[in-house]
């Protein structure tokens, strides 16, 4: 080993240490950061998300970064049934070389029933904070803020930027958020890090399809129903049929761990005009999720072809079938490993505990990076399960410890990726 090799060697060891030591200098300011952000409602429905976006950037500015703002046009907000969306874009150009971004989600599921702690009072108990969206996914505005903002004041030469991709939509897409921003050009990152979970690098999900389907028949007086055509009868019979399809999908196996099975869920249904009426409609969604293995346009052909030969088994009946959504499953990309293998190798070290590639059966922004050849992983602030976390239950919660650990992973994860 040559002299310069070993000085380099002693100097990446002291940036680490640096890194470390301004990850815990600042960390009761990203804990008072993250408490701001749980405390300003995203819900998403109704999807009013703009002013959070803009308590975001106030707070980020704060920190001495220069924040872009991007309205989405209300045209195409009102088509996905919100009612505003303003994306922001942070870039810190540390000098010639390759785009990393980093992606995690403001918006966030309505609370729901069976809170014991207020959803937006981002309470600390135990060293945990209570809130909605403190795990999915404010926490990781969080993260990457501040692994960037260490990163800033290391100093160290760092070739390329980071930026940080914060959008307003996952919970209706992702097609207004990350998807949005790169069709319009104002990003072109070479590789992404999306919003995860601490103990795993996840490298693939699943997909997900919603089809809505309506099926119609003719209304009559119930004394004389037989004048009638009894759409909720038709809808029973496409239901079982769908329900005895959905008993077979457990032969289907991804070979992805942590991935499992397709899943088939109805979720919404309703119809009928009153208790005396033959209902003349009845409307259903259903929700489809799809494994890496799988083709969509197939899974969604095919559940097609089963409603329709359902449906025509009562004489008089009609249906129609609508696409709602179509999210694509994510696989791995080439370029893809660099990220896992490093996140994971930084993961463990800081963790103390085994941090490996995985598979979830979720589907998330990570695949809009992907579709447009980006390679993507997700890692982030979080528990070793979604159970844990709460996540889009009551009570959701975030233990601070790994708050701070995931920030130090992801601040020696681009130390890595872009420095010396």
């Amino acid at each position: 080993m040559t002299a310069e090799s070993i000085a380099a060697r002693g100097k990446a060891r002291t940036d680490i240490s640096k890194l470390r030591a301004l990850v815990r200098e600042n960390f009761q300011a990203e804990c008072d950061f993250l408490a701001e952000l749980v405390k300003v409602a995203s819900d998403n429905p109704p999807g009013d998300t703009a002013p959070h976006a803009h308590k975001t950037a106030v707070l980020l500015e704060r920190l001495g970064f220069a924040v872009e703002r991007y309205d989405v046009p209300m045209e195409l907000v009102s088509a996905h049934r919100m009612r505003s969306v303003t994306n922001l874009v942070v870039r810190c150009r540390f000098g010639p070389g390759p785009v990393i971004a980093l992606n995690a989600h403001g918006d966030v599921v309505p609370p729901g029933a069976g809170w014991t702690r207020d959803p937006y009072g981002a309470q600390i108990v135990d060293g945990m904070m209570y809130g909605r969206g403190v795990a999915v996914s404010k926490s990781d505005f969080a993260t990457y803020a501040f692994a960037l903002d260490a990163l800033r004041k290391l100093g160290a030469p760092i070739r390329g930027t980071i930026e940080l991709h914060l959008t307003y939509d996952e919970e209706a897409g992702g097609d207004l958020g990350p998807a949005w921003l790169l069709a319009q050009g104002l990003s072109k990152p070479d590789y992404a890090i999306a919003a995860g979970f601490s103990y795993a690098v996840v490298t693939a999900h699943n997909g997900c399809l919603h089809l809505e389907v309506a099926v119609t028949g003719r209304s009559a007086h119930a004394a004389i129903p037989s004048t009638g055509i009894d759409a909720l009868e038709a809808a029973s019979g496409v239901l079982n049929s769908l329900y005895s399809h959905r008993r077979t999908l457990v032969d289907r196996k991804s070979q992805v761990a942590g991935i499992g099975s397709p899943q088939l869920t109805i979720g919404l249904i309703q119809g009928g005009i009153n208790t005396n009426v033959v209902p003349d409609r009845i409307v259903f969604r259903l929700d489809r999720r799809i494994i890496p293995e799988e083709d969509p346009a197939s899974v969604e052909q095919e559940l097609r072809e089963l409603t329709i030969a359902a449906a025509r088994c009562h004489p008089g009946a009609g249906v129609t079938i609508q696409r709602v959504l179509l999210a694509k499953p994510l696989r791995p990309l080439p370029g893809s490993q660099q990220l896992s293998e490093r996140l994971c190798r930084h993961g463990q070290f800081v963790f103390g505990d085994c941090v490996h590639p995985t598979g979830v059966p979720l589907y998330t922004d990570a695949r809009h990076y992907a579709e447009a050849g980006i390679p993507v992983v997700l890692y982030g602030a979080g528990p070793k399960t979604i159970e844990e976390a709460n996540a889009h239950r009551a009570d959701e919660k975030l233990r601070l410890s790994d708050l701070e650990k995931a920030t130090e992973v992801v601040a020696r994860t681009l130390l890595d990726l872009l420095g010396p």
